[in-house]
């Protein structure tokens, strides 16, 4: 792929900030992560994806943070967004080392804040399931961990309503 800063008829302003993702957003560890490459600069190795659209060009670009300030020329809001990111993927890592409590039933238990959240094994399926407070998932899960990840998903769903 070539530098698409030196490619004539590529649009270096005028670009929209559409949204950012991170490629490692679920949870994966670094090996089994697949990052991006930059479309303008061609830099290798972006976790946080910016993606950009601009009227006179028919597809998004995928780029990293550098780019997207200049393409948007605004250079607030996609590092903001992707500190946001970074701070949600820091609380996911902070998330994996909670000690979870056990009751008599041997359901998994937290209490945060005011807030109780809950995994419990279905007798029939074996399959975890959970709960924040009065709301119940309606996924099941086959490994412990991924239920812990949903319930992460779930508390971080309910931050952002503001319901939390």
């Amino acid at each position: 792929m070539s530098n698409l800063w030196k490619t004539e008829g590529v649009p270096h302003k005028g670009w929209t900030l559409e949204y950012v993702y991170d490629v490692r957003e679920d949870g994966r560890s670094v090996d089994e992560t697949e990052y991006e490459t930059c479309m303008m600069c061609n830099n290798e190795r972006i976790r946080y994806v910016h993606v950009v659209s601009h009227p006179e060009v028919d597809s998004e670009l995928r780029v990293g943070c550098t780019c997207a300030e200049r393409l948007t020329e605004d250079y607030v809001n996609p590092r903001q967004r992707e500190r946001e990111l970074r701070n949600k993927a820091s609380r996911r890592e902070n998330w994996r080392s909670r000690e979870w409590k056990v009751n008599a039933k041997g359901n998994y238990y937290l209490k945060i804040d005011d807030h109780f959240l809950l995994i419990y094994r279905d007798k029939t399926t074996l399959k975890y399931k959970c709960k924040i407070d009065e709301y119940w998932g309606k996924k099941v899960y086959g490994i412990l961990d991924d239920a812990k990840n949903a319930a992460f998903d779930g508390v971080e769903y309910f931050k952002d309503k503001g319901e939390w």
